[in-house]
């Protein structure tokens, strides 16, 4: 019956429905039947949403979608630069962000099909009620990585921030109030955990834009230092904001490689693969889209990925060439505390990862009710238990973890390659009926190919990384 009104046009969401998080939280609720399309296709007609019809703007949609791929990866990528080289580091970079827009292509094409708008229900078009499981996991796995690893930058900077405040040189007097252990805490409790409570924040929850013009700043300010900074030689210490630099312009240490690879050089894919993960919030974009169409949403997803590209290749550039092989894993660790402008740029970081945590929160709860309670309605309690465990949870995790490096790492080798390259592809080839492209038609190949490409560079990632461990060299050979 309720597909036969769909089919008719008169389902509704209901009058008193009118904003755009309440419509979220309907189509969240709505049976599983109804998130397909009452017709089938005969993969010529492109499919149609039918959820509701989306107003955002083309150019709001690729501020959407830029601000979903932009996060704490990007200081991360001055650090992956430093054990590459540039010239290296640039064809990985480039070589992510294509595969990235061509695995785009591939949900696009297979939501085409069927008319499905969430990543998890591709999942189970594709392969029931395993792939729906499978999808949703996955998504979990990578969205607790990525509140980690804000969560590891809070732990990280807001001491340096406290004390810089305070007018102390560092963060070593061992008060209470500068341990990152404590601070993460306090932090989780008085802002995350109450804007986590909320029971209304959608996938888009990045459109007051805060967090990209944050990163922006953060850009603009990485450009100027590397002009006011001289080459730097820490004498090995690992801690750059807190000794003074011991300037040498002509040691090697001073020396810009334009191919080269380290031990640690494990760590580059899956961090570029990290920061370019998008691919959950793509089909809700999708759907708010005025006039959807899947050569429209390509457009977005190409001018976002192009965008931060750019913005991507300019912050690793010019840290690395502001600290050479002495960049921290993090970029921020690199610059001193005492410096005001690095401070507001710290402060701003902060604020934007810390109103990030609980964006990236939501779709992992949401995704933990649907698998674990999908025919239970809305209840207060649930929804705040969830919450907090998950929460204590990321705690654990930053609170145990000795090296941010090691989250953008495993991250990045495991749940980011899953996201980028096996499942678009495997959805594709199941999705895509055999009469519009056969198996041995280019483009079910080319997806083929594409899967293969991802489980190799998952199984080659996890072994370097696990290798790294074992060898025990990654912190000595460079004092990092």
């Amino acid at each position: 019956m309720e597909l036969q009104k769909m089919a008719n046009g008169h389902h509704e969401l209901g009058p008193e429905k009118t904003n755009v998080e309440e419509r979220f939280d309907d189509l969240e609720n709505m049976a599983e039947v109804d998130q397909f399309l009452p017709h089938k296709t005969d993969g010529r007609r492109e499919a149609q949403f039918t959820d509701f019809v989306g107003k955002t703007s083309f150019g709001m949609s690729i501020f959407n979608l830029s601000n979903a791929i932009i996060g704490s990866g990007i200081l991360g990528l001055a650090y992956a630069m430093s054990n590459t080289g540039i010239i290296l580091f640039l064809i990985l970079l480039l070589f992510i962000a294509i595969l990235s827009a061509y695995s785009i292509h591939l949900l696009l094409k297979s939501a085409g099909v069927v008319g499905i708008r969430a990543y998890e229900q591709l999942g189970f078009r594709a392969f029931g009620q395993a792939g729906k499981i499978l999808a949703g996991c996955i998504i979990t796995v990578h969205n607790i990585g990525a509140m980690s690893s804000y969560l590891f930058i809070v732990k990280i900077e807001l001491p340096y921030v406290i004390a810089g405040l305070m007018g102390q040189d560092d963060k070593s007097s061992g008060e209470w109030f500068l341990n990152g252990n404590y601070l993460i805490i306090i932090v989780s409790l008085c802002f995350i955990l109450p804007l986590a409570l909320m029971r209304h924040l959608g996938y888009l929850g990045y459109t007051s834009g805060f967090s990209l013009s944050c990163m922006v700043f953060f850009l603009i300010s990485v450009i100027y230092k590397k002009f006011v900074i001289e080459c730097p030689l820490f004498n090995g210490n690992s801690n750059h904001t807190s000794m003074p630099a011991v300037y040498n312009l002509h040691n090697d240490t001073c020396k810009a490689e334009y191919v080269t690879l380290t031990p640690q050089a494990a760590y580059t894919i899956p961090i570029l693969a990290f920061a370019f993960v998008c691919h959950p919030e793509v089909l809700p974009i999708y759907t708010e889209l005025k006039n959807p169409t899947k050569k429209r949403m390509q457009n977005v997803a190409n001018i976002s990925i192009g965008a931060m590209f750019i913005m991507y290749l300019l912050t690793a550039v010019f840290g690395y060439l502001t600290f050479y092989d002495q960049v921290g894993e993090e970029l921020l660790k690199s610059y001193s505390t005492t410096d005001t402008l690095m401070l507001c740029v710290r402060l701003a970081v902060l604020v934007a990862v810390t109103l990030t945590v609980p964006v990236v929160l939501f779709p992992i709860r949401r995704a933990i009710q649907q698998l674990l309670f999908p025919d239970k309605p809305f209840h207060w309690a649930r929804h705040i238990i969830i919450a907090l465990c998950l929460l204590f949870l990321v705690n654990l995790l930053v609170i145990f973890v000795p090296d941010i490096r090691d989250i953008f790492g495993v991250i990045g080798a495991t749940s980011a390659p899953s996201l980028i390259f096996i499942l678009p592809g495997i959805f594709y080839i199941r999705i895509v009926p055999e009469e519009q492209e056969p198996m041995k038609s280019r483009p079910k190949i080319m997806a083929l190919m594409f899967t293969a490409l991802g489980i190799i560079f998952m199984i080659t990632s996890i072994s370097f990384i696990v290798l790294e461990w074992m060898t025990g060299e990654s912190k000595g050979v460079r004092g990092h």
